[in-house]
């Protein structure tokens, strides 16, 4: 099991079953109910793809003056510098916005901080570097809304700036030209979620004037779209509808180095979905990023030479698989020296180094989180000065709790889930206690553990058919606030299970009843998944249509698998069995003759809890696995049942103590004076009694 705590979704079946009557498939109705979608007129809200953004571009703060701005420098002939940032939303950003100047006809060039010699967003030396290059005009996408020295820096040596950004404001903006973004506190634009290409692809509209809105839409969406599903933006509003069409223009998008990266990503014919570019494009855009090689990836979407890109794409997969050996690694540094931290260090994961690669920190950041159930700051050190990257967990708001502890920060930026920051080594111990006070005080003071979010508990799986996961298709595309559905399935099967991938991957198969699913369960083996053959468990998935020598199939694509928390139609009974025991509700001849445990199933079981229980402390652990677990060791006739009557006899009899909520139990063992004699408990004698009034 990778996380300790499923939260599963309630699902009321009835609302399922409303919107089934609707019209809607299984899947979906199972997915929305939960979501709080009950009626057709929410789900067809819901379910609404747009093909057209209806909100105008100008209805943005400070985007007449940019406009103005740019055209004049069209109009003299002003050489012109994009500046970008080098992560896939920037990239995507620098290239549109590039490419629509370069269609104008301006002199313009692309400019992208390298990660680690720049740093991230504007600097005065880069600013240096374009005025002695002759740029006379900079147009920022995706960054510089935090940059009030650069910005009067340009200002100093008569260089214009134009900023379009997305991030988080601060009190304080840059002096500019014009400063467009959504999140300014006196910008009127109703959609404040857009990706910092999705500001770039509302200046390019803008710039192109109202006759040319749709059709600067439909050329540049694409590019749009893989920023705005690369940067984890709220899939709603606009965003949803630029992600929609962008997925539906990319087969045929004429820029030839996105084609090309298809081509080398395996994607080249196949349906792309929001999943693909997160899980498979993204990543290797990133990689040139984070290898400090953003001017590749920036390269491949903005030429126009065939040949070139394939060049291009392959150089690009290869970093990510350089990207993939340095994160590993930083990854299994990191995870061993958590494991020795205080629990007062454990809300919030602040970690340093002066080895690990500044470019790879961010996403180590993020699997860090995912992990370990809390915000994680990961901090590359170069002497005294280190630069951090951070990623959110649960709500909490990054860009807010390094405002708390801005006293001890050279500086910061970012927003709610992502973020950057500069700090001195020696306050690294200072604000790794105010960040896990911060944390703290948001998340809990419990010690958080991993936990995955279950969107549906599917009660059909006999519906689990190629044209219900077909259908999925109409909650696309998926992203924040519109995650890709999760589901689970409990009381399953395994019936095979084989490690495939050079071992690195585990598949299964399963059975319910008369129903037969296939699963495959990434970076996990035989050794590892905690189950075995014949097990039953729980199974929590996303729905694949998987291809293989054109024949389409439903595959499970696992999460996370557990030895199951629900019980079986035998378990229930048995459960009622016990309760009728416990309350003195009656139980026949024939359930006492299964209920009574012979003495060698007391003697094995009391074993197996002596092996089992810490020496000191109570033991956390699910209930019904650790039965069955049990029930083994007793082997005979009825073993689950016995299993269940042995551990009430032992905490009647003042040996143990034991706490069931839901699905979890807390053992504890209790001081024993003297020897404790099963005969005498209640529950015996009253098995026993039974017997005998019937012989």
């Amino acid at each position: 099991m990778k996380f300790q705590r499923w939260n599963i979704h309630e699902t009321d079946e009835t609302a399922v079953r409303r919107l089934m009557d609707l019209g809607y498939p299984y899947l979906v109705s199972a997915v929305l109910a939960p979501r709080g979608i009950c009626t057709a007129e929410q789900a067809e809200e819901m379910l609404l793809q747009n093909e057209h953004l209806t909100l105008d571009p100008m209805g943005m703060k400070d985007m007449d003056r940019a406009v103005e701005r740019i055209h004049l420098a069209l109009e003299r002939h002003e050489k012109v510098a994009v500046f970008g940032d080098y992560d896939v939303d920037g990239i995507t950003s620098t290239c549109l916005m590039t490419d629509v100047l370069c269609r104008r006809g301006a002199d313009c060039m692309k400019y992208i901080p390298h990660r680690i010699d720049d740093g991230y967003g504007l600097s005065s030396g880069a600013l240096q570097r374009l005025k002695d290059a002759g740029v006379s005009l900079v147009v920022t996408v995706d960054c510089g809304i935090t940059g009030v020295e650069e910005a009067a820096f340009a200002k100093k040596i008569g260089m214009d700036l134009v900023i379009t950004d997305h991030h988080e404001c601060k009190d304080a903006l840059p002096d500019a030209i014009a400063v467009v973004n959504p999140h300014r506190s006196d910008c009127p634009y109703p959609f404040k979620n857009l990706a910092g290409v999705g500001v770039a692809l509302k200046l390019a509209m803008a710039l192109n004037g109202p006759e040319h809105y749709e059709e600067t839409f439909r050329h540049y969406c694409t590019l749009a779209a893989i920023g705005t599903v690369a940067d984890v933006m709220s899939m709603t509003g606009e965003n949803r509808t630029i992600v929609h069409c962008g997925l539906a223009a990319l087969p045929q998008a004429d820029c030839v180095g996105l084609q090309a990266l298809l081509r080398e990503s395996g994607l080249d014919g196949k349906l792309v979905s929001s999943t693909n570019i997160g899980f498979v494009l993204a990543p290797r855009i990133n990689a040139a990023g984070r290898m400090g090689q953003a001017d590749t990836a920036a390269e491949l979407f903005l030429t126009k030479d065939p040949a070139k890109a394939e060049l291009l794409a392959r150089e690009l997969c290869e970093l990510n698989r350089e990207r993939q050996s340095v994160e590993q690694q930083i990854f299994s540094e990191a995870q061993v020296r958590i494991e020795t931290m205080d629990v007062s260090e454990r809300n919030a994961l602040v970690l340093e180094s002066d080895t690990w690669h500044q470019g790879v920190v961010g996403i180590v950041a993020s699997r860090l989180s995912e992990k370990y159930s809390c915000p994680s700051f990961m901090i590359h050190l170069n002497g005294d000065v280190g630069k951090g990257s951070c990623r959110s967990y649960g709500g909490f708001n990054l860009f807010a709790a390094l405002e708390e502890c801005q006293d001890l920060l050279l500086g910061f930026g970012g927003h709610e889930l992502a973020a950057g920051f500069t700090i001195e080594r020696e306050k690294i111990p200072a604000f790794r206690k105010k960040m896990n006070c911060c944390a703290r005080a948001f998340l809990g003071a419990e010690c958080p553990v991993s936990c995955i979010d279950v969107d549906a508990l599917l009660t059909h799986p006999n519906l689990l058919n190629l044209a219900e996961a077909e259908q999925l298709s109409m909650l696309e595309p998926y992203g924040a606030d519109n995650p890709r559905p999760l589901f689970c399935i409990q009381g399953l099967t395994v019936d095979a299970l084989q490690n495939v991938g050079q071992n690195k991957h585990l598949k299964l198969h399963f059975s319910k009843g008369a129903t037969q699913l296939d699963g495959i369960f990434f970076s996990a083996n035989t050794e590892s998944c905690g189950v075995g053959l014949g097990d039953r468990v729980d199974a929590a998935f996303y729905l694949n249509v998987n291809e293989f020598r054109s024949n389409r199939t439903v595959q499970m694509q696992l999460t996370d698998i557990r030895l199951s928390r629900e019980p079986s139609v035998r378990e229930r009974e048995d459960l009622d069995k016990l309760h009728r025991l416990l309350n003195g509700d009656g139980v026949t001849a024939h359930e006492a003759i299964q209920m009574l445990p012979e003495r060698k199933q007391f003697a094995a079981c009391w074993r197996w809890l002596n092996r089992a229980l810490p020496a000191e402390g109570d033991w956390t652990v699910p209930y019904l696995p650790m039965l069955r677990k049990i029930e083994k060791v007793l082997g005979g006739v009825d073993p689950f049942l016995r299993a269940m009557v042995c551990l009430s006899v032992f905490c009647e009899r003042g040996l143990l103590r034991i706490s069931i909520k839901q699905d979890e139990c807390v053992i504890s063992r209790m001081p024993i004076s003297e020897k404790a004699n099963l005969d005498s408990s209640p529950y015996v004698q009253t098995l026993q009694m039974v017997i005998q009034s019937k012989r």
